[in-house]
């Protein structure tokens, strides 16, 4: 009786104590999160516009991973490593309150990415990018662009153009490429594919070996990137920022490279070791435009701030800041002494001061009716396209007008200079680009840059 009585108490023992799972019901561990590919990317494109660096809801910031964790206007800590239902950040975007919840005024985050995030910081929150201090736009993985269209149903502005060195190409920027031509004949040799949306700064390397090139989609990544223009290939990416870069230039000696944008900073890189070298922070609105002094050693931007400013290349040191303009400044060039700095921008006159005595400009360059944009130095000329369709040219000797071209129905928003052919080729906002001989004001030729566009 008593054996029979254990066995019952043994089996219904057994029946409904835990057992360990088996392996094939065990759930896996789930994979760690990588911030560089999976959380920078969705910060980018859901948070970046109201807590970038020039803008800053909340005083927050996170623009770099340093930023993420850097408490704004409240004192919560954005994030706490392995305590989501701590950390500032994820209680606003997992809420439900539509007045506190972030992002403002959008739909909520889907689920999918709210976990993701969780996840994350469930799992401390770790950094696997280069820098904690490097944006996060510069950290994500390479950008599949668009391949662009074969044939263009339309012209698009021309915003950036540049000779190579021996005035036989001209680059072109196009939709998602750059298209590279013959100016002479207007027949296209050649596109570069497979780029951000819009081209804003072209340069060639003083060997023609490389092609530099500042673009992006505006409001959501800008790029600067060092092309292969012989071989017709994009090439490294330097850099990349939220928002559109905007102007590049080579150094004289072509040993290095300087990028204007969106982010307001200056970059200025090695070109032997294709890196950067220094980052110049002191701009508070975006820099349109850059140029090297002739001798290569100090580099002048021009910036929405309002202000030109002139910045020695091997330190990065402020050396001036001018401050007479009133508006946005557009453009900016060097005078071939190095003496002299052209600026020019909103106020619809071109500024004309010495970086040494930069309390007040040598003269003033009006008769504009509209913006004039980036200039131009070459032959003894300053070439300056404006909005109101016409591009002027002007004596470096005694800054007079020498001759304004012939208007056009658009936009002048670029022009390239060479020196070699003697050639100006300006860019139309139409899409036109027209080649005049300098010396006799000859129109040479004129084409549309829009691969196999035919007028309807």
């Amino acid at each position: 009786m008593h054996r029979r009585r254990f066995i019952i108490l043994l089996f219904i023992a057994c029946l409904f104590s835990p057992r360990p799972l088996s392996a094939a019901t065990t759930q896996p561990a789930l994979p760690n999160v990588s911030f560089r590919r999976e959380i920078a990317p969705l910060l980018l494109e859901q948070c970046q516009d109201c807590h970038g660096a020039q803008k800053s809801k909340g005083g927050y910031r996170l623009e770099t991973f340093e930023h993420l964790n850097q408490s704004g206007d409240s004192d919560a800590r954005p994030i706490v490593p392995g305590k989501p239902l701590d950390s500032e950040f994820y209680r606003l975007i997992a809420t439900h309150d539509e007045d506190d919840r972030m992002p403002k005024k959008a739909e909520r985050l889907p689920e999918a990415q709210i976990a993701l995030i969780r996840r994350w910081i469930e799992q401390g929150a770790a950094f696997d990018g280069p820098s904690p201090s490097a944006s996060l736009t510069s950290m994500v993985a390479d950008v599949e662009h668009p391949t662009p269209p074969k044939v263009y149903t339309q012209a698009i502005p021309i915003t950036a153009m540049a000779f190579n060195p021996d005035g036989t190409e001209l680059a072109v920027g196009g939709y998602h490429e750059i298209t590279i031509w013959n100016p002479t004949d207007g027949k296209l040799v050649g596109r570069i594919q497979k780029l951000p949306e819009r081209t804003y700064g072209l340069c060639y390397s003083p060997d023609g070996k490389r092609l530099a090139a500042a673009s992006g989609n505006p409001g959501s990544l800008g790029e600067v990137r060092l092309c292969d223009p012989v071989n017709r290939r994009a090439g490294k990416v330097l850099d990349r920022i939220a928002d559109v870069m905007l102007a590049v230039r080579f150094s004289p000696d072509g040993s290095r490279l300087a990028a204007g944008g969106s982010d307001n900073s200056i970059r200025i890189y090695n070109i032997a070791g294709q890196k950067r070298e220094r980052l110049i922070e002191q701009h508070g609105d975006w820099v349109n435009d850059i140029a090297f002094s002739p001798d290569g050693t100090r580099l002048v931007s021009a910036s929405r701030d309002k202000s030109a400013r002139v910045f020695d290349v091997g330190t990065g040191a402020m050396l001036a800041a001018y401050l007479g303009h009133e508006e946005a400044v557009l453009g900016a060039a060097w005078d071939p002494t190095g003496k002299l700095v052209y600026s020019a921008g909103h106020d619809r006159k071109i500024h004309v001061w010495d970086p040494l005595e930069d309390k007040k400009k040598a003269i003033e360059i009006a008769g504009f009716t509209a913006d004039p944009f980036k200039m131009e130095t070459a032959m003894g000329w300053l070439f300056c396209p404006s909005a109101d369709g016409i591009v002027r040219q002007y004596s470096l000797a005694n800054r007079e007008l020498v001759r304004t071209y012939p208007r056009s129905a658009e936009w002048i928003y670029c022009v390239a200079v060479d020196a070699g052919t003697r050639h100006l080729a300006v860019g139309c906002g139409d899409g036109k680009v027209q080649l005049w001989d300098v010396d006799e004001a000859e129109l040479l030729n004129e084409f549309t840059a829009a691969p196999g566009w035919v007028r309807r």
